[in-house]
């Protein structure tokens, strides 16, 4: 991966976008999508040494017991707030915890999913253009409104008409807040109970009058 204009900052949050070479569709079904997701919450720790086939052969029971145990050691390279798969990229919205970390975890994922479509597909080369993008996330109003933008993009890009029906991102976690095994963190991020927020995501109206809050931070336009 080639090495970032700007190093990334522990304790920071960033808004983490990587998309497809000429957004090349690299989630076709439930199976890639479940695929990436999988990798996104194991590789998520510095010493998961497994490989990602040996780690799937394992008992439910034991590969809880193994990610516990590295969450328990304070492995983890990043914290995951909120997260989005879609169809040809991903946005993820993390803390970064140790040096590199971000860089570590996207690499981790990326260069994995890769070898895993390359070989499904028979194709070769790369699956990803360039480097990820990231923004600096820097006040909680931003924080808030990224988490809003990022669970209504499956909206925003009609593929479904309510976040609640796209299975692929956090959206369900956070309206669900009394659920356990969760991915993200939550409550110490969101100052909102799960129907407080969903009435925050659903307010469309007051969506679109804080579009200027989260222009800086969306990563549309973004080429850094």
């Amino acid at each position: 991966m080639p090495i970032r204009k700007q190093e990334l900052v522990n304790e920071e949050y960033y808004h983490i976008y990587s998309r497809s070479i000429a957004k090349y569709i690299v989630f076709n079904d439930a199976v890639e999508f479940d695929r990436i997701l999988k990798l996104i919450k194991i590789y998520r720790f510095d010493n998961f040494t497994y490989k990602y086939s040996q780690f799937m052969d394992l008992e439910a029971d034991t590969q809880a017991s193994v990610l516990c145990n590295l969450e328990k050691e304070n492995d983890s390279l990043v914290v995951i707030v909120a997260y989005c798969l879609m169809p040809t990229h991903i946005h993820l919205f993390l803390k970064q915890l140790k040096d590199k970390g971000i860089e570590k975890y996207l690499s981790k994922i990326l260069n994995a999913y890769s070898r895993y479509f390359n070989e499904k597909h028979h194709r070769n080369g790369p699956l990803w253009t360039g480097r990820f993008k990231n923004v600096l996330v820097s006040n909680d109003e931003q924080l808030l409104h990224l988490t809003r933008y990022i669970h209504l993009n499956p909206v925003s890009a009609k593929l479904v008409n309510k976040p609640e029906q796209w299975h692929y991102s956090s959206y369900l976690e956070y309206i669900n807040q009394d659920q356990n095994n969760h991915l993200c963190n939550i409550e110490t991020i969101i100052d909102m109970d799960s129907k407080q927020y969903k009435k925050f995501v659903d307010d469309r109206k007051d969506y679109q009058k804080t579009l200027s809050l989260i222009k800086r931070i969306s990563i549309d336009d973004y080429t850094g």
